[in-house]
């Protein structure tokens, strides 16, 4: 069915404003489901045989994404307590009624529609989940991390307080970000543009990882660089911290400036298990 909705929201996106609105509208409302669901994703995982191999982009789902977007009005939508919206129609919040399983604590989070949240997933006052995002059961989002447009976050993850994930809805080809299976993000750090994040990776508070950022494997004596397909991929169970690095130019030299990078300054280890821990009884 997948193969079908697919085949409907390019020919829509093809035809641009002169797709009929109740196509698109139908369209959209099946996608936003199916995203809901985390039966339909941005961007799938590899085969649990091959977990190194690349992540499958879906492109369409973006094109669906922004079809809804193109096609809806900017509308009041309804208040929350004291709290007043005006956004696109087609993509309110999710109410909590429809997100089973999944504790919000008070105190102005928002999950956007056609955003995935697991059960067993927490959220911690104030966070965002946006479109087309997907949030595996049992991890933490917590005070004003965002979990951007399109990203895949696995299982088990910690996002710890005002971390970023970026979001990638266009180009539509392009990579979302990833963040897999038991990562921990530290309070301050982003993670965005094209990075995928090995599972059980941890990355220190205040990093900060794009495309193009150098990344320094001292275990490895190597340096990790944006791939052909524009995706740095951070090995699993990496530990990352803040780095600086001398810049080229002479008269930058001369006044001691350094641009930033990060490095991997080991393995995950079991030192590194107790720091990353979310205590259990959080759950």
């Amino acid at each position: 069915m997948s193969a079908a909705l697919a085949a409907e929201i390019e020919r829509l996106a093809a035809l641009g404003d002169a797709a009929p609105r109740a196509a698109v509208r139908g369209a959209v409302e099946e996608l936003i489901g199916r995203l809901e669901a985390g039966t339909v994703r941005a961007a799938t995982p590899p085969p649990a045989a091959d977990p190194e191999a690349a992540w499958t982009v879906h492109p369409w789902v973006k094109l669906g994404i922004l079809l809804g977007f193109r096609f809806s009005e900017v509308v009041e939508l309804p208040p929350a307590g004291p709290l007043g919206f005006r956004d696109k129609e087609t993509y309110p919040p999710r109410p909590v009624g429809g997100m089973p399983g999944v504790r919000i604590v008070a105190g102005g989070s928002a999950v956007r529609r056609g955003a995935h949240v697991g059960a067993g997933a927490i959220l911690m006052p104030p966070c965002y989940v946006n479109v087309g995002a997907f949030v595996a059961g049992g991890s933490m989002v917590d005070s004003h991390a965002l979990v951007g447009s399109c990203a895949q976050i696995g299982g088990g993850v910690h996002l710890s307080a005002g971390a970023q994930i970026g979001g990638v809805l266009e180009p539509p080809g392009a990579m979302p970000v990833i963040v897999e299976d038991g990562c921990f993000v530290g309070a301050l750090a982003a993670v965005v543009e094209g990075v995928r994040l090995g599972a059980g990776s941890v990355v220190g508070a205040g990093v900060i990882l794009t495309r193009s950022t150098p990344v320094y494997d001292l275990p490895r004596r190597r340096v990790l660089r944006g791939g052909a397909d524009g995706t740095l991929s951070i090995p699993p169970r990496s530990v990352l911290v803040p780095g600086a690095r001398p810049v080229g130019d002479p008269w930058a030299r001369e006044q001691g400036l350094s641009a930033g990078c990060a490095l991997i300054v080991k393995d995950r280890d079991p030192g590194t298990e107790a720091r990353a821990a979310l205590e259990g009884v959080l759950r």
